[in-house]
């Protein structure tokens, strides 16, 4: 079973005024909004949250649908793009992990990951018991997920009086955020490089391939920041 007080505690801890879990409820307000603009219903919006849950992927699906895509096709676009949360998987799970947790928690938990649940935990782990962590993890991840469903309504509701600027606005709220964390965070070499190579690289391969060029970027940005940091 799930303890209760540690539970509670992860909860609890997506609230202040310096948690990510703002950013990711202004973000979904866009998403709601957007939903409702290219035909969903408040329901399959609901919905659409409930199971992609992840800003980037919800967008993807979201302009899947829009361009008029094959399930298949969407399906395997959002698949793609939520690839970039297994290095956070990765990193995350060896603090989660301990032998006298059952594994459907650690199944089940995995639809939390997203860089705003991340994030919170990434600053919060040590101060829990590590046989409670996947606990509290799975409190921070539930009390995100409400808050994007609940987001996702709200833009749904007051789309009518967002315009295209303010939805591109509160769209980008998030991954400006995760942005100054990652700088705040900036306390080795590796990291450093896989910034500034990141913001550097990213808009270049836009004039050779504006479809890829993040993806491009990234990826050489961040093999470049690693083997340097290895090899130092």
């Amino acid at each position: 079973m799930v303890n209760s007080k540690y539970f509670f505690q992860g909860l609890k801890s997506v609230k202040g005024l310096d948690s990510p879990a703002f950013a990711l409820g202004a973000s979904f307000i866009a998403i709601g909004a957007l939903l409702k603009n290219i035909g969903f219903n408040l329901e399959q919006s609901i919905f659409s949250t409930f199971l992609t849950y992840a800003l980037p992927g919800s967008l993807v699906m979201a302009e899947s649908f829009l361009v008029g895509a094959s399930l298949i096709n969407i399906f395997l676009a959002v698949w793609l793009v939520n690839a970039r949360l297994y290095p956070m998987t990765v990193s995350l799970m060896p603090l989660l992990i301990h032998k006298k947790q059952p594994r459907w928690k650690y199944y089940l938990s995995c639809h939390f990951i997203a860089v705003s649940a991340w994030l919170i935990m990434k600053s919060k782990y040590q101060t829990i018991e590590k046989k409670y962590r996947i606990d509290f993890w799975m409190g921070i991840g539930t009390g995100t997920w409400l808050i994007a469903i609940t987001s996702t309504i709200v833009g749904f509701l007051i789309s009518d009086y967002l315009n295209k600027d303010m939805m591109i606005g509160l769209a980008i709220v998030n991954p400006v955020y995760f942005t100054c964390m990652m700088v705040g965070a900036m306390k080795s070499l590796q990291i450093n490089l896989s910034i500034i190579l990141g913001a550097i690289l990213g808009p270049l391969f836009f004039f050779v391939s504006p479809e890829w060029s993040v993806l491009y970027g990234g990826v050489l940005a961040g093999t470049i920041a690693y083997f340097v940091g290895e090899f130092k």
